[in-house]
């Protein structure tokens, strides 16, 4: 993906997180809000964006499994594997 489709894409999960946020208060994206980054700060590396995508992919799958969801579980442990493939990507570029 282009860095721009992956903004794109960043842009609606957090928009799916803030549906979420909005009907259920108590979810917390704990994991996603360390990172700092959000949509917005174009200037961030594509892989910064790629590795935020992977872990809010992992929160909302977490927040979809609390809901009812069965099959989120898979979900969320395949973005969390993922996000660990594309922090290890960070960091050999540093």
């Amino acid at each position: 993906m282009h860095k721009e489709e992956l903004i794109t894409l960043h842009q609606m999960m957090v928009e799916i997180k803030d549906f979420f946020e909005k009907i259920n208060p108590e979810l917390k994206f704990s994991q996603y809000y360390a990172l700092k980054i959000d949509p917005s700060q174009v200037h961030r590396s594509k892989m910064e964006h790629k590795y935020a995508i992977f872990i809010l992919g992992t929160e909302l799958a977490n927040a979809m499994r609390d809901v009812e969801f069965g099959a989120s579980g898979r979900i969320s442990a395949r973005m969390r594997e993922l996000a660990e493939k594309t922090l290890k990507e960070i960091e050999n570029l540093k």
